[in-house]
């Protein structure tokens, strides 16, 4: 009886597909990390929110630096992130920062030509061959409030000013009577608020500008 022959694999426009990595969707852990520097030279601290696969927050963290760039924060928030991932066994993380240069360089598209940030990027590079997958990508700054958060409650904290409100338990009394600080970012010649502020309308309220982040 003549063998059928094997039917042959049929291939896409784009050649064969790598195949899927179970593991790696399975365990995937998703981190957001800032680093805030208030002088650029400053203070400087780095916040890092990282979520489970679920994308259940299972850590918040963040460290106070001394005097630094907001770049060299920005990468040891990369760092603490790996570094927390590779001791709770996580072997695949996907990292989002909104510093364009620090994602450029960590992908091999720019070059990391500053004596401060050159070891940073070789020790975080080494850290992120390390795991079964890993992938850094940019993204714009109000899709990172909760890292940015953290790292400028650092500063506060240090400074001797009460915790940010963004940590804090609120209360409609509260908001009412009490002053708060609030992100903002300027474009187009208007200032958009980067949180909810929960005012009625006609509020009239008074602007500080402090410069605290990179534009």
């Amino acid at each position: 009886m003549p063998r059928r022959p094997p039917t042959p694999k049929v291939k896409s426009l784009f050649g064969e597909a790598a195949p899927e990595s179970k593991t790696a969707a399975a365990t995937s852990y998703r981190a957001n990390i800032d680093g805030a520097s208030r002088g650029n030279p400053g203070p400087a601290a780095y916040g890092v929110v990282i979520r489970d696969a679920r994308g259940e927050i299972v850590a918040r963290l963040k460290k106070y630096m001394g005097r630094s760039t907001n770049n060299v924060a920005e990468y040891y928030g990369l760092i603490a992130a790996m570094d927390y991932a590779q001791s709770h066994g996580v072997r695949a993380i996907r990292v989002e920062s909104d510093s364009e240069l620090l994602v450029k360089q960590m992908r091999g598209l720019y070059k990391v030509k500053s004596a401060d940030l050159q070891p940073l990027f070789e020790r975080a590079k080494k850290m992120s061959q390390a795991f079964e997958s890993f992938r850094i990508d940019h993204v714009y700054r109000e899709q990172n409030r909760e890292a940015d958060a953290l790292a400028n409650q650092a500063l506060d904290e240090t400074e001797g000013r009460a915790a940010s409100p963004a940590s804090a338990p609120k209360t409609d009394a509260t908001e009412r009577s009490s002053s708060r600080r609030v992100p903002a970012r300027f474009r187009g010649g208007v200032l958009y608020l980067l949180e909810d502020v929960g005012l009625p309308d006609g509020t009239v309220v008074e602007v500080s500008i402090f410069p605290l982040q990179k534009p």
